[in-house]
């Protein structure tokens, strides 16, 4: 203790002047904030209603309108290009369908195929062996730096890979 040297005496801070709120609107009373009043004077108990957080704004919803929707369906429209990720590991079938959504951005392509091979079966056992890219896949695509330029996932027609296989429409360039 010998070594230990008690801290200088700081002066306090000068006081701050105090800044007024800014001014609000008056609130209009309603029929209920009258009755919370009234009940609360009474000395009732008033049970208090939930705060529920509106959900965050999304930029872009993944919509489509209806006749992209009609000629997805139907197995009318031709994927520009397409994303095999069959044989792949979980990281590299990541890296993959990021290279290949910047390739297809940069070429302009509206409609992407991309093939992740078949769900898992619904008599399969748990955990599943099969199906872990196509799992992943959603979660893959809402965090990639590319997110912004989907338009929306849907399902792909039998013709293209149907369970197997998703399409990834682009939106237009501008």
């Amino acid at each position: 203790m010998a070594t230990v040297k008690p801290l200088r005496a700081v002066p306090p801070p000068a006081p701050r002047p105090a800044v007024p709120p800014p001014a609000q609107a008056p609130v209009k009373a309603t029929k209920s904030s009258k009755a919370l009043v009234r009940a609360v004077a009474a000395g009732r108990a008033v049970a208090a209603r939930p705060v529920v957080a509106p959900p965050p704004p999304s930029p872009r919803q993944n919509t489509l309108d209806g006749s992209w929707d009609k000629r997805l369906t139907r197995g009318i429209v031709s994927p520009d290009s397409s994303i095999d990720l069959h044989g792949h590991t979980l990281s590299s079938a990541h890296a993959m369908l990021d290279d290949g959504l910047s390739r297809a951005i940069a070429r302009g392509d509206r409609v992407l195929l991309l093939v992740t091979g078949k769900p898992p079966r619904p008599e399969s056992e748990r955990p599943h062996a099969r199906g872990a890219i196509r799992a992943a896949i959603a979660d893959w695509l809402a965090a990639s730096r590319h997110a912004d330029a989907i338009a929306a996932v849907r399902g792909a027609h039998p013709r293209h890979g149907g369970q197997g296989a998703l399409y990834i429409v682009l939106r237009r360039g501008r």
